[in-house]
């Protein structure tokens, strides 16, 4: 809900501030100048992008409003069920994992935690690695690079709906400016009024380029910023898991795998060494946990 408080915010800022000095708001009302500026930058928009770009641009525009998607609670959930999974190819062997991973939605492990189940990308992300771990034909390098290709076309893929919008906020100044050039014209081009009256469509025309800045400063490239964000977050999640799974592809203990893990989260989503440890140490009496 912070994109809704952030926008109400910016419209309250500016159309107070324009009240304190007298200003009436009725004139910012201008139909014409929004079609131009707006209607100019979705064109840019869709010549500049594919239908690809495009699709993903409808998509992620819902997911903004969303709160953040990976908490300290879910990271402490995923470190969990990283480590159940580590323990059980330690003692059974990795083999015995594959049950798990072909049909999560029925194991043990992954039911335990609906949330993590429900998201594909760490689920794909989590089950594919395993299932090349399984394999035995690859050794811990040739995973970490497949990795890295993985996470990189993932950032790429997901910041095509932010390349746009920066670039369509970067672009309605512009359109402001003109659709001021045309109200501009269009005032010097009424012959028949007098100055006194040529002067109110001046006014006019300029609210063009104070809705162009306004759109791209105050609403377009907030939207684009925030995506970036949200992949940032995404991203660190896969990078804890690859370090995770390496660390227990190289032989390391799962205790010292999820440590590995742990220390790759970003700081404000990162469970302490002691509160991860006990957690674990809850789900593996079977202790009561808070369902995921």
């Amino acid at each position: 809900m912070l994109v809704v408080a952030g926008y109400i915010v910016v419209i309250a800022s500016v159309l107070g501030g324009y009240a304190m000095v007298g200003g009436h708001l009725g004139v910012l009302y201008q139909p014409a100048e929004l079609v131009i500026i707006f209607g100019a930058g979705i064109g840019a928009f869709l010549a500049s992008t594919n239908g690809k770009g495009l699709n993903a641009t409808i998509r992620v525009l819902p997911k903004l409003l969303r709160g953040q998607r990976y908490n300290k609670k879910v990271c402490l959930d995923l470190m969990t069920l990283l480590y159940l999974l580590m323990a059980k190819a330690r003692q059974q062997g990795m083999m015995a994992l594959e049950a798990d991973i072909e049909d999560p939605e029925n194991s043990p492990l992954f039911s335990s935690y609906p949330v993590l189940l429900a998201d594909p990308l760490l689920m794909n992300f989590i089950n594919d690695y395993l299932r090349l771990m399984i394999s035995g034909n690859m050794d811990a390098f040739e995973i970490e690079a497949l990795m890295d290709h993985e996470i990189e076309t993932f950032q790429q893929e997901a910041e095509v709906p932010a390349h746009g919008l920066s670039s369509m906020g970067d672009g309605l100044p512009a359109f402001g400016i003109v659709a001021a050039v045309m109200g501009v014209v269009h005032a010097l081009g009424a012959a028949s009024l007098d100055p006194a009256g040529i002067g109110p469509l001046i006014a006019h025309a300029m609210i063009g380029t104070f809705l162009g800045i306004l759109l791209a400063y105050g609403f377009v490239s907030p939207m684009a910023a925030r995506i970036r964000t949200q992949i940032d977050d995404m991203v660190k999640i896969l990078q804890s898991i690859k370090v995770t799974l390496l660390a227990h592809l190289n032989g390391y203990a799962p205790p010292l795998a999820i440590e590995f893990g742990r220390k790759a989260l970003f700081s404000a989503e990162r469970p302490g060494f002691n509160e991860l440890e006990n957690h674990v140490k809850e789900v593996r009496s079977g202790g009561s946990r808070e369902a995921s």
